[in-house]
């Protein structure tokens, strides 16, 4: 049996096999071994509280701890020891995914309990919902009534097998969670449940399902109130592309609407991808001290290349947090304040006419960019930057005019997983607004406002630091400024 004595002990004595070359500066990473969905995101006692999907013993997928990490700011970050380990009947296969709450100074942590029921471990599964409580934020206990949410809580017509994720939150002086799940007949579908007490727990509704458009299972569903409005956030499975969007195997989305408790139903005006870039998947969201709402996301992807898995004894890394926002009807996504606090060495140019490649006279594998371009139609075929470059290998984005397409390509980006990703992107007057955070392996990139955001990973020789602007045909680069942002 797992222990989460065990696990601190592993992940103390292993540590010094750790490789450095892609692991990240600012950005969070496990302390050891692999690490995916974001879980139990919270503000308690002065800190960010961050779990995470934890295999402290490989680099690989395993039965599932939950790390944990502790920020003033959510730049810096510190270890904590491992919060659950899968030691109790309910959850002997795995601490699954979920969510923090804090109950009269208590923090309570709600998650899925995973059991394997027969010789296939991928098909033959049941799960259902239990909770942990620590005193001081770093100790926790499993009730010892778990699961508060049991098999016997499915409604009819829903998966018996899938049903995990919670996402609890108050609402009107009672706790509700969101879990994912499907209807077993190929189309994603979340529940909502409400409880007083986070011990007993009532069946409410369902609160939305696919039309058949959005996956055949849901997963890490988060639903929040911003404005006057609610935000539906959610991870399809195996969602089939629709244009330039949801190109991954399995995607982000959100909805923009109006949550009914009564009812337990979620309207959602439309539906919209969180992250078009090739790695994010999982986000979770929380409410700050300062108002924010703010969204963390796992920066991998399923069943996609993972180089750091090979002697590196480490895979997978969080997002930057960003701030949500509602505009124009839409999200926008920002990066926060604090990474200015992190800046240093500023190198800034203005007003450089492109009509060619250009070496900019700075480098790195670990800054913040941005960059604003204009161009007039018909003089320019295509404009952007190159990162990480070196031989043969360079991170490409940019922007044709003739198509309307914002173009992330990772092709001769290095070791990992190549592609291409691409936005539909009207420009206002030719102007193009690029914030972009580069760190080691990784690439986020923010146009405007935060009207979108992509993000990947990046795998380049340790020596492949150049930077480039270019142009085929000409335009003008009005700014250029980097920071290296060191933690």
């Amino acid at each position: 049996m797992y222990t989460r004595e065990n696990a601190d002990q592993f992940i103390s004595q292993s540590k010094h096999m750790l490789r450095p070359d892609y692991r990240l500066n600012y950005h969070l990473m496990a302390e050891f071994g692999w690490m995916n969905d974001p879980n139990g995101f919270i503000q308690y006692n002065g800190q960010y509280h961050l779990f995470y999907q934890h295999y402290p013993y490989k680099s690989v997928w395993g039965p599932m701890h939950w790390g944990h990490a502790v920020s003033r700011d959510l730049m810096k970050w510190d270890y904590l020891p491992v919060a659950l380990a899968p030691d109790g009947e309910f959850d002997r296969d795995g601490c699954f995914s979920g969510s923090a709450v804090e109950q009269d100074g208590k923090l309570v942590l709600m998650y899925t309990g995973h059991v394997v029921t027969g010789p296939d471990k991928d098909k033959d599964y049941k799960q259902s919902q239990g909770i942990a409580v620590s005193e001081d934020g770093v100790t926790f206990e499993k009730w010892e009534g778990n699961p508060v949410i049991g098999y016997d809580a499915i409604p009819d017509r829903v998966s018996r097998k899938d049903f995990r994720d919670p996402k609890v939150f108050r609402h009107e002086d009672q706790y509700y969670v969101v879990l994912g799940s499907n209807d077993a007949q190929g189309n994603g579908l979340v529940l909502l449940y409400r409880s007083k007490d986070l011990r007993n727990w009532t069946y409410v509704n369902v609160l939305a399902v696919s039309d058949g458009r959005y996956g055949d299972n849901w997963e890490c569903p988060d639903l929040f109130p911003l404005g006057d409005r609610h935000v539906f956030m959610l991870s399809p499975q195996r969602m089939p592309a629709q244009g330039e969007a949801y190109r991954n195997l399995h995607s982000t989305m959100y909805g923009i609407g109006d949550f009914n408790a009564v009812n337990g139903t979620f309207t959602a005006e439309r539906y919209a991808q969180v992250d078009h870039g090739f790695d994010f998947y999982a986000p979770q969201s929380t409410l700050d001290d300062q108002g924010r709402r703010i969204i963390i996301g796992w920066m991998d992807m399923w069943e996609s290349e993972m180089p750091t898995q090979q002697g590196h004894h480490w895979a997978g890394a969080m997002s930057l947090p960003r701030e949500a926002v509602i505009g124009h009807d839409r999200l926008l996504f920002r990066p926060l304040d604090e990474v200015e606090n992190y800046r240093s060495n500023l190198f800034e140019q203005r007003d450089i006419l492109l009509t060619g490649e250009q070496i900019m006279d700075t480098f790195g594998d670990s800054y913040e960019l941005k960059a604003v371009f204009e161009f007039e139609a018909g003089h320019t075929d295509e404009f952007g930057l190159k990162l990480r470059v070196g031989d043969e290998e360079e991170t490409v984005l940019s922007y044709r005019p003739d198509d309307g397409l914002f173009r992330f390509n990772r092709e001769r980006a290095g070791i990992g997983p190549g592609g291409e990703r691409r936005v539909p992107l009207g420009l206002q007057e030719g102007r193009l607004e690029l914030r972009i955070f580069v760190d080691k392996s990784s690439v986020e990139i923010f146009i405007g406002d935060g009207e979108y955001v992509l993000t990947g990973r990046v795998y380049p020789g340790m020596e492949s630091t150049g930077i480039r602007a270019f142009a085929s045909g000409k335009c003008t680069m009005v700014s250029f400024q980097k920071w290296d942002i060191l933690t």
